[in-house]
């Protein structure tokens, strides 16, 4: 049953933000009732190991949707394989003034300057300990707003030392574009710093407790291929576990003349795939099957999903899709693998 093109009117026509509200607490409330198990498509069982971890299926939820954990049992139920949660940071804070968040249905596309609005990493851990979820669970880490960029690295230990325990996988965030300077940890001795210093840490808490929980790089899709280049060797080097290909652009060519063109933030859905894909591609041909490319940007149909995986993509990640198609979207693309 498929009740999603009868209620995406009614939440398109509400500002963005509550939309994206009202929408968690009808999948929270579809959950709590049991409706979920009759209203949702079937998923189909195919599962697929990954950096060690059992997934069941390829289809994951992108970080952003669930930035505090408040939602995991509801949006589990919706079928994906994998949940990330996040983006979180270690002190709770309000992200950017509103409106933050804008809808351009004829690219069915989506600009947000969220700016990592959070209640703070414990806020999360707390919502994860009460939840119900079993699966592969990502917590997604970044950077406090006030943090000098020169110190970023304190956060996201604090952020990976706290999530340890709970996370099947963490994702380190330094790709938004949404917090002031952060994607420089994404290029020259900035990066190489940053990731030594959480591998360090990362073997560091494996002895403490007993496991070993991946780490993944999230980038942007706005690099250059001499920035691949030298990401990829990076991850070599320093044998991180996974990077996510890729968070939203900065790029407004393929929504030119938009009236909501110059709205600041990271633009997703449609318009990023061709350059997610490229990242892939770019990736994969650099770390040539040594770690996996986890593949997200511009995902709105199974053959959307196909192309990343055909490009070399281990797994998928959906979000603006899912705004556009609804839970319909996660059953179509497993079935079609």
């Amino acid at each position: 049953m498929n009740l999603y093109p009868l209620i995406r009117p009614l939440l398109f026509s509400l500002d963005p933000e509550t939309a994206h509200e009202v929408t968690l607490k009808l999948l929270n409330a579809a959950y709590v009732s049991g409706l979920s198990k009759i209203a949702y498509p079937k998923i189909d069982h195919k599962p697929v190991k990954v950096m060690g971890l059992d997934f069941n299926n390829p289809v994951g939820l992108a970080a952003g949707l669930d930035k505090n954990g408040d939602y995991i049992n509801a949006l589990a139920a919706l079928g994906f394989g994998f949940v990330e949660i996040g983006t979180v940071t270690p002190r709770p804070q309000p992200g950017n003034p509103k409106p933050r968040l804008f809808r351009l249905p004829e690219h069915q596309a989506i600009i947000n300057r969220m700016g990592f609005n959070n209640l703070g990493i414990d806020h999360l851990l707390d919502q994860v300990k009460q939840s119900r979820y079993s699966g592969i669970l990502g917590i997604n880490i970044g950077k406090n707003f006030d943090t000098p960029i020169e110190n970023a690295a304190d956060d996201y230990l604090i952020g990976l030392r706290k999530a340890y325990a709970l996370a099947s996988y963490i994702t380190i965030n330094i790709s938004s574009p949404n917090t002031k300077n952060l994607r420089q940890l994404q290029q020259g001795d900035e990066i190489k710093a940053l990731i030594s210093a959480l591998k360090e840490e990362q073997l560091k808490l494996q002895r403490e407790h007993g496991k070993y929980v991946p780490l993944v790089l999230k980038i942007a899709p706005d690099l250059t291929k001499d920035e691949i280049t030298h990401i990829a060797k990076l991850l070599l080097e320093f044998e991180i576990d996974g990077v996510i290909a890729t968070n939203t652009t900065i790029a407004r060519d393929m929504i030119a003349g938009h009236p909501l063109a110059d709205e600041a933030g990271g633009l997703s859905g449609a318009p990023v795939k061709e350059k997610s894909t490229r990242i892939v591609r770019g990736l994969v041909a650099e770390v040539n099957g040594r770690i996996p490319v986890i593949a997200a940007g511009g995902i709105l149909s199974a053959d959307d999903a196909q192309e990343k995986l055909t490009a070399g993509a281990s797994l998928v990640q959906v979000y603006s899709g899912l705004i556009y198609r609804g839970p319909q979207l996660i059953a179509d693309i497993v079935k079609s693998l």
